[in-house]
């Protein structure tokens, strides 16, 4: 790795549509949103207001069948929020560290 880079896997500028759930002490929330990009260790997304960095995180995520080639596959991503950058328009961007990821069935929603 070069300078400031600290990715350790490749990642792939995938825009989909996510929910989070954010947990901060008495900061929480949830709100659908899309991502940036994505890598087995990471997500970039963006939401509408701040959060703290180190608050626990729950993506939920369906793989397309472009990357799966066996149809869409529901993954709950569970992680913590590495940093965040303030970006045009009040939206924030997050940088969210996976910590572990379960497949979801089908007929689970939550």
């Amino acid at each position: 790795m070069t300078g400031t880079e600290r990715r350790i896997s490749q990642r792939f500028n995938m825009k989909l549509p996510i929910t989070v759930k954010w947990n901060a002490g008495a900061s929480a929330g949830e709100t659908t949103t899309e991502s940036r990009d994505v890598s087995s260790h990471g997500v970039y997304f963006f939401l509408p207001k701040d959060v703290k960095e180190g608050s626990s995180v729950e993506i939920l995520l369906t793989l397309p069948n472009e990357i799966t080639l066996a149809g869409p596959v529901k993954v709950r991503c569970l992680g913590r929020v590495q940093r965040t950058e303030a970006r045009e328009a009040g939206e924030v961007g997050v940088v969210a560290a996976i910590e572990r990821y379960e497949f979801m069935r089908s007929d689970e929603t939550k």
